[in-house]
């Protein structure tokens, strides 16, 4: 039997709450059976009674899974505002495509609250689409860009560009000011319109493919006709173009369609929508390149009632239409200030209930039809601040992908990956935040087939008009299969402690005497749960030896 092995926590913080992820490399020829101890020791020393108190015996199911799901399931979001504030043309970056290429494969949803202001225009590098910029800005900017695009992936053959510093913080300067306009419009809910030119379509592309990520692109379904019809000029050029470069992507229409007549005063219907997607995909079907592609839709808001009524009438009227139904969820608003915030069991039991309310719908009209959380973020309006980009908004996402997986939510699409608002996976400098790296590590472990989790030990007695919620979470699934460190047949569980004290989980029943690798998340540095840096405390328990190391997720360099 391996021996008990702990991980004592560099931090002075008294707060308990931790990440864990569990490895067991099982041989798919045995019996798949094990038994391991994990410990979370407190930092400000044990309490007494400790050990009779929270012994929590841990099982899985390993006979069939409860679900199988894309292999896409954790998926990419990149906002529109990064054409504004001149970010998209830093999307060549070396740098961030080998970030990105670590969440691959993936989907890369081009979408956000400013698709639907979204207009293709196809002529290249035209002055008066290059968008406001401080005049202190480089002269001749676009040409600059162009020429440090020049450096070639030769794996590939993606253009990559290693770009001056210079020009970096030049560019974070514009992107500073700009992110003024950006929450002034954001604020007032009325947006100004955005060009996208075909070269930064290109830039788009060249991204996505370079990194492994198929591209969903954003329709704008505000352009419309005096009769409220969807207007196709746009987007039957914007087709054409992409045929035309053999650009193999997916597409959608408008975002949160509900919200249009807050935005510009003019409400969209369900069986409105419904027609302008159905038109859509005959547009598509017309195009013979994209004659198969993938239509996603209608990218509802959070299901409150009159987005629970769009999407029964659209579900009625056109849920054939579409090859996924996709819908958004965000957390908490702005009135948040503190990290434990993030930590409540009411808050990350909310998505539960969305989940089940848009199954249902779905359901009703289309049993069997796939459902998306097509924008994903811990926090509404681009997020907060110095909390949703910190270590404590990790337990709320890595409880999301546990509650999606489980309830069969077959992709989650994360807001966002780089640039826009405070719930980024990458900040401005190009270096990746907590959430960035507990995705890496999912995605290296966790396969699509998810288990059932059986735990002993944490049964408690209801008190009459109290709602018992769960502090200790832990989900189960078969190891990615793109993973050649392990075997086919482990298991990877993943577990979020929410308590205030330790917990001591023993593998047993079916896991017993199997090799554990553990992988504890924690944050790094003393700003304990709103750290933008983290630590990874690899514990492997390979037989009697144990071997733990504390390292920084990123120096920066």
């Amino acid at each position: 039997m391996p021996k008990s092995s702990q991980c004592v926590s560099p931090l002075s913080s008294q707060w308990m709450a931790s990440l864990t992820i569990l490895l067991l490399q099982i041989v798919p020829s045995s019996s798949y059976s094990s038994s391991s101890a994990y410990q979370r020791p407190a930092a400000g020393g044990k309490r007494p009674g400790f050990l009779g108190r929270t012994l929590i015996l841990l099982d899985v199911n390993t006979r069939s899974p409860i679900r199988v799901l894309n292999d896409n399931f954790l998926s990419l979001q990149l906002d529109p505002s990064i054409i504004k504030d001149g970010w998209l043309d830093f999307l060549s970056s070396k740098r961030l495509v080998t970030l990105a290429r670590g969440l691959s494969p993936a989907f890369l949803r081009f979408g956000g609250k400013r698709t639907d202001f979204l207009q293709f225009n196809n002529q290249k590098n035209l002055a008066k689409f290059r968008g406001p910029g401080p005049d202190y800005y480089l002269k001749n900017y676009e040409d600059d860009i162009v020429r440090s695009d020049i450096a070639l992936d030769k794996q590939k053959g993606c253009k990559v560009a290693n770009h001056p510093d210079i020009m970096l913080e030049l560019q974070r300067e514009k992107a500073a000011s700009m992110q003024l306009v950006l929450l002034k419009e954001q604020l007032s809910n009325i947006y100004s319109n955005i060009t996208i030119t075909a070269r930064s379509l290109d830039k788009l592309y060249n991204f996505a493919d370079c990194a492994g990520l198929h591209l969903i692109l954003g329709l704008n379904a505000l352009h419309r006709n005096p009769d409220n019809s969807w207007n196709t000029t746009s987007t039957l050029s914007l087709l054409k173009y992409s045929a035309g470069k053999k650009y193999n992507m997916s597409w959608e229409l408008g975002n949160e369609p509900n919200a249009y007549r807050s935005m510009k005063g003019r409400a969209v219907n369900s069986t409105q929508l419904a027609q302008d997607y159905t038109k859509l995909r005959n547009l598509l079907q017309s195009v013979r390149y994209y004659h198969r592609a993938h239509l996603f839709g209608p990218n509802a808001g959070r299901p409150r009632k009159n987005a629970i009524l769009l999407l029964d009438g659209f579900m009625k009227n056109a849920g054939s239409v579409v090859d996924a139904v996709t819908w958004q969820h965000y957390f908490v608003d702005g009135r948040v200030k503190k990290a434990e915030d993030f930590l409540k069991t009411r808050l990350l039991d909310t998505l539960t209930v969305q989940i089940n309310k848009v199954t249902q719908v779905v359901n009703t009209h289309s049993p069997g039809k796939k459902v998306w959380l097509g924008g994903l973020g811990p926090a509404w309006s681009g997020g907060i601040n110095n909390l949703s980009n910190t270590f404590a908004a990790s337990f709320l996402w890595m409880n999301t992908l546990g509650v999606a997986a489980v309830q069969g939510v077959d992709v989650v699409l994360r807001h966002s990956f780089f640039d826009y608002g405070y719930s980024h996976l990458v900040d401005q400098h190009f270096n990746p935040l907590p959430d960035y790296w507990f995705s890496l590590v999912f995605k290296q472990l966790v396969g699509p087939k998810v288990l059932a989790v059986r735990v002993a030990g944490l049964q408690r007695k209801p008190q009459p008009g109290r709602v018992i919620r769960d502090k200790l979470r832990i989900y189960a699934h078969c190891t990615s299969y793109h993973n050649h460190n392990y075997v086919r047949g482990s298991i990877t569980i993943y577990i979020i402690n929410l308590h205030r004290s330790r917990k001591k989980i023993k593998l047993a029943g079916t896991l017993r005497n199997k090799t554990v690798h553990q992988y504890l998340l924690q944050p790094y540095g003393p700003d304990g749960l709103r750290a933008r840096l983290g630590s990874l405390c690899f514990l492997h328990v390979l037989q009697m030896t144990t071997k733990c190391t504390y390292h920084p997720f990123f120096n920066g360099k």
